[in-house]
């Protein structure tokens, strides 16, 4: 019977389904670290999970370390250690060395969080990416934008994503940019060229370091256009073609890059670009499975439940790749601004044009406050057997959908 443990933050909807697949799979015994009391669980899920610990801190690895220690300890034994959320990927490496539990190496982990470093292992393995260079102060940037010039990107070395990614097209954007960030030897930054092209994602499974699995996704726009304008609607799509010889340039080039980080088990996030000249190039990669419901649409365009795989992966090993089926796509609906949600006009008339090419809609709630971040207030998710279906039908949603904030 194995002996489980996952560590969140914060219970949100995300987590919850996490801890679901892993209590569904049968003769697992489950313990659940976070910074939220148990009681923050659905009563049903909570019922299910062996044991519970809440800590001040899930960042700490000497929290999670000890927090797994004492559940290791009721529960009678530790076989897996396991957390997707971005941040918390090298404290939980380093509980899991502390404690003597199989998993992602501390050194592979902090290949994956700091983006520096990682350039550094993509340029040794002769891995396409943007140039890049470490800020601990603001005359780095500076000499760095001196040599390449603009446009350029700068976020904090351990960035998430396009979370706090700021592009900068001019002197003033860098300099507003340093304000924000504040690099320094205790918060490092990565600034690294502009790439322009499509923007896309690279999903793999990989299997003891080998990946046996991968499906692609593009974004609509790219994801920095979306952090940079709150009223912008945007859309992903998988594509029919995400398994077709037309990504085998990233498939390969992913499984190389995953490689050199050192990927050992699990579903991982990459982030790329095709740039113009039909050349490729690697942004970054997260040791963890893609938000911004990603893993939805892969169940939906491959006929599985992607969360429940990946317990399966994680717990036991397995994985039996499937085959893809369909399309699937997803608009997110934004309110713009701040406020809480007044109303949200024209899903009907959405709905009568093309809801029968519905999987998964969440509506924005009337009250709820604004969610401040690029997945927006709500979604809508769509399948069919041709991509170009999927895009049309988004781009209706995204037209005729609108939520009102007061």
């Amino acid at each position: 019977m194995p002996i489980v443990i996952f560590a969140t933050p914060f219970f949100n909807a995300n987590a919850v389904g996490f801890i679901n697949a892993l209590c569904s799979l049968p003769n697992v015994r489950l313990g659940v670290i976070a910074q939220e009391a148990q009681e923050r669980l659905p009563t049903a899920l909570r019922q299910t999970i062996d044991a519970h610990y809440k800590v001040d801190n899930v960042f700490d690895a000497a929290h999670l370390a000890f927090a797994a220690k004492t559940l290791r300890n009721y529960l009678g034994g530790l076989d897996k250690f396991l957390a997707v959320n971005e941040q918390i990927q090298v404290p939980v490496a380093e509980a899991r060395e502390a404690l003597g539990v199989e998993g992602l190496s501390v050194e592979s982990a902090k290949n994956f969080r700091d983006k520096a470093r990682m350039k550094s292992r993509f340029a040794a393995a002769d891995i396409p990416c943007a140039k890049h260079a470490a800020v601990t102060k603001p005359s780095h940037a500076v000499e760095f934008a001196t040599a390449v010039g603009f446009p350029l990107v700068l976020k904090p070395l351990a960035g998430a994503g396009s979370q706090s990614t700021f592009q900068i097209q001019h002197e003033k954007d860098l300099h507003d940019a340093l304000l924000r960030i504040q690099p320094s030897d205790a918060n490092p930054a990565v600034i690294e060229e502009f790439v322009l092209g499509q923007e896309h994602s690279l999903e793999t499974v990989s299997v003891n370091g080998n990946a046996v699995w991968q499906s692609c996704t593009y974004y609509l726009p790219a994801a920095l256009d979306v952090m940079r304008n709150q009223w912008i609607q945007w859309r992903i799509i998988l594509p029919r073609e995400a398994s077709s010889d037309v990504y085998a340039d990233i498939r390969q080039t992913g499984a190389k890059a995953l490689q050199a980080l050192g990927m050992t088990t699990g579903v991982s996030h990459l982030e790329w670009f095709r740039k113009r000249t039909g050349k490729i190039a690697i942004s970054e990669v997260g040791a963890r499975p893609p938000g911004a419901q990603i893993m939805t649409l892969n169940s939906r365009a491959f006929d599985i439940d992607f969360i429940s795989a990946w317990a399966r992966l994680m717990v036991y090993g397995e994985f039996i790749p499937p085959e893809q089926k369909s399309a699937a796509g997803v608009a997110f609906l934004r309110g713009q601004g701040a406020g809480r949600v007044k109303a949200v006009h024209g899903f009907e008339a959405a709905t009568a044009e093309v809801g029968h090419l519905f999987t998964d809609v969440k509506l924005p709630d009337i009250g709820q406050p604004a969610s401040g971040t690029y997945e927006g207030e709500g979604f809508v998710i769509v399948r069919h057997s041709d991509t170009a279906v999927v895009e049309q039908a988004l781009q209706r949603v995204i037209e005729l959908v609108r939520v009102e904030l007061w």
